[in-house]
């Protein structure tokens, strides 16, 4: 069982921290079995704790926190909680990077924010394409790179078939990656 420690400010619903922990899992196992450098490692487990920590917080306060700005409420947890981190000392630039922008997709990405792009589509909890999704999560440690260009395309797609806008991060992360 993998080892969660929330943060005390976390505003997370039971159904959310089971999706979390199983990020969380999917991000140890990769770290794990790519023999990652223990403070990489480090930084995987905990954007897989926090990328969804503010996930359940009331839309004033995640408004609050993620600053000025007229973002969509299903995006907001992401720059809240780096904003929120920073407050409480935070400095790794790839932890903050993969919490503000794991909904949307960033060209700027290390290797931590794109694991975490992953993980968090890719968790086994997800009820759809799961044998496809699996297959991926298994793939990763073979070729990081092209599972990533998969899943952010597959992600794409998704958001286009939905009607939904592209944020122009999105735009670049696939320019950065086709």
């Amino acid at each position: 069982m993998t080892s969660v420690c929330w943060p005390s400010w976390a505003q997370v619903e039971e159904r959310r921290r089971a999706h979390i922990t199983r990020v969380v899992a999917l991000l140890d196992r990769w770290a794990r079995d790519l023999q990652l450098p223990p403070r990489e490692a480090a930084a995987w487990h905990d954007v897989g704790i926090l990328h969804d920590a503010l996930r359940d917080a009331p839309e004033a306060e995640l408004r609050r926190l993620a600053g000025p700005g007229d973002l969509p409420l299903e995006v907001l947890h992401g720059p809240a909680a780096a904003n929120l981190l920073v407050s409480h000392g935070e400095t790794r630039p790839e932890v903050l990077d993969a919490v503000r922008w794991h909904t949307v997709g960033y060209a700027g990405w290390g290797r931590t924010g794109r694991a975490l792009f992953m993980a968090d589509f890719l968790e086994p909890g997800r009820s759809f394409l799961r044998a496809d999704r699996a297959f991926l999560a298994d793939h990763l440690v073979h070729d990081f790179d092209g599972v990533f260009r998969q899943v952010v395309r597959m992600r794409l797609e998704w958001t286009l078939r939905e009607g939904k806008a592209l944020f122009p991060e999105a735009v670049a992360l696939w320019n950065a990656v086709r």
